[in-house]
């Protein structure tokens, strides 16, 4: 049995979150994300639904944010990929994700400081990421483009 300690402690340290099965026509009211399920991405977070997803639902912003980005890092570090079952396309239990996103988000919560560094460092690759992808776009675009002009040229295209 638990002292009354340990249950103040870790009523402060959980967050609340519900995890449910995401169905097409469904909408939400409250702050939500959505968790992808199937394929070798499962357990990407998601701020747009897709057909193979999971939503999970917060009571406030700020949980949902802290949720949002402890999927991120979970599914950066590859944590749900122990949880992946099938051999012809892998896909996640909802109740693995409910004990991992749990048993992370206490952790996490408990070392709150060290977890803001790591999200906001997460947050900083995410853009620069972004970034460069936008540039090799161009790029590619401009190669596409140089070439274009080269066969005109000669006559080609």
């Amino acid at each position: 049995m638990r002292s009354a300690a340990s249950k103040t402690l870790m009523a402060h340290c959980m967050k609340s979150f519900r995890i449910k099965t995401h169905r097409l026509e469904s909408s939400y009211q409250q702050p939500h994300f959505f968790i992808l399920n199937k394929g070798l991405n499962s357990g990407k977070p998601l701020n747009n639904a897709c057909p193979n997803c999971f939503v999970c639902l917060t009571d406030n912003q700020e949980d949902r944010e802290f949720l949002f980005w402890l999927c991120f890092g979970l599914w950066r570090s590859k944590s749900f990929h122990y949880l992946l079952k099938g051999s012809v396309i892998p896909f996640v239990t909802i109740d693995e994700i409910r004990k991992l996103i749990r048993e992370s988000s206490t952790k996490a919560s408990c070392k709150a400081q060290a977890f803001q560094k790591a999200i906001q460092a997460l947050q900083l690759l995410d853009t620069n990421e972004q970034k460069i992808k936008v540039t090799l776009k161009m790029i590619d675009t401009a190669r596409q483009a140089i070439f274009y002009d080269l066969m005109k040229e000669a006559g080609a295209g």
